[in-house]
């Protein structure tokens, strides 16, 4: 009779486990970072608090940074890692639609179902178990590593990571590479990483008339027919080509309001939301400038306010590229894809301190999703590709000492 007791499940699966229990519904942490406090405290890790908000929506950050063993020795060659990630999640929708409670982590048919678990509680358990079998392999490296995690990146992304890179670039923090854990691969861990991403700018185009009888038009202005050859007009623009790197600028309308509700009456406005998604061809301002000449052309009475949600950034092939590039096919024997494509990231707000920002983590398939999940034979490989990276870049921090 075999009175072993049952193996214990690897640490990356537990810890994602114990992240995805906690119903981190942004701006909500609900402990996660504290747990991860926890762990890496013990690693030699400073551990410090960077919230932000009001009381009623109050964001948690952490910054969490080791230094290296050359600390005090030769500070200019001390470059250092970063990972960064979020541990708020996007609401469950209706629980009921669930297989299992979307905050109970379930194992069956192969994977592992919970809110988070793909989008990307998983990524930063292997972070942390990532760095703990690497420090244990490497007690005294040659680069400082260092985790951002904020619970405010599914929601506005005012109060999160935002604000820690504000706070880091004001006190003087290098950060040379960070890896953002964010879903980036399709149909196996590995097979694709961002290596950039598309900046996003929103307008609200608001085009004045006069409202009126429908019966009596030449006693009106009506602003949807003013409207609608400029907005033809702009849908039809090629804003640039594109590069190597990104596809080219897009224009998209949203949302389009007009109408008092009733059939007889012209409106008095006209109201469209659109967005950019633009490439490092294309800047925010010269993007405003061509729209407001087409408006300006058409002779439109309007109003146009502008939000920039990021601008693009772009990594390309180098030491961080190759190094994560080297980790997948040692580990996966693939050979990654580098993409721009989707949408955007904390990475935008990182990369205007950091040189070298790349998204690498498990498939993206289920994310946001009811029953949402990640393969279990996805989890090992995404620690195991961060705990590899690590080893090529200290390796290259050796070479050029």
């Amino acid at each position: 009779m075999n009175t072993a007791a049952p193996s214990a499940p690897p640490r990356t699966l537990e810890l994602a486990e114990q992240l995805i229990a906690r119903p981190s519904v942004t701006p909500d942490d609900a402990g996660c970072l504290s747990l991860l406090s926890e762990r890496l405290t013990p690693l030699g890790f400073h551990c410090e608090a960077m919230d932000s908000g009001p009381a009623s929506f109050r964001v948690q950050n952490l910054w969490s940074k080791r230094p290296s063993a050359l600390m005090g020795r030769a500070q200019d060659a001390i470059k250092t890692i970063v990972f960064a990630g979020h541990t708020d999640v996007v609401p469950t929708g209706p629980p009921g639609e669930w297989t299992s409670p979307p905050f109970v982590p379930t194992q069956r048919g192969g994977k592992l179902y919970g809110r988070g678990a793909s989008d990307m509680k998983t990524s930063i358990a292997a972070f942390v178990v990532a760095v703990e079998e690497f420090l244990a392999a490497t007690p005294e490296p040659l680069i400082s590593i260092a985790l951002l995690l904020t619970s405010d990146e599914e929601g506005p992304s005012v109060d999160g990571t935002k604000v820690v890179v504000e706070q880091l670039r004001a006190r003087g923090e290098r950060i040379d590479w960070c890896i953002v854990g964010e879903p980036t691969s399709v149909a196996r861990t590995g097979d694709m990483i961002k290596n950039g991403r598309r900046g996003t700018l929103s307008g609200r185009l608001v085009v004045r008339g006069i409202q009126g009888h429908i019966a009596y038009p030449h006693l009106a202005r009506n602003p949807i027919h003013q409207a609608v050859p400029a907005l033809a007009e702009l849908a039809a623009l090629r804003w640039d080509e594109g590069n190597a790197f990104f596809p080219p600028t897009s224009w998209q309308m949203s949302n389009i309001h007009g109408g008092t509700g009733a059939s007889n009456v012209i409106p008095g406005e006209v109201v469209v939301d659109f967005n950019f998604r633009f490439c490092t061809e294309s800047s925010a301002e010269s993007l405003k400038q061509r729209v407001h000449a087409v408006l300006d052309r058409h002779e439109l009475e309007y109003e146009l306010q502008w939000t920039l949600g990021g601008e693009p950034f772009l990594t390309t092939p180098g030491e961080l590229v190759d190094a994560v590039q080297r980790a997948i096919a040692d580990e996966t024997g693939l050979v990654t894809e580098l993409s721009t494509t989707g949408g955007t990231s904390d990475g935008r707000f990182i990369a205007t301190l950091c040189p070298q920002v790349i998204e690498c983590g498990p498939p993206n398939a289920s994310i946001h999703k009811i029953d949402e999940h990640i393969a279990l034979s996805d989890i090992e490989p995404i620690k195991n590709i961060y705990r590899r990276t690590l080893e090529h870049l200290n390796t290259l921090a050796a070479a050029q000492r």
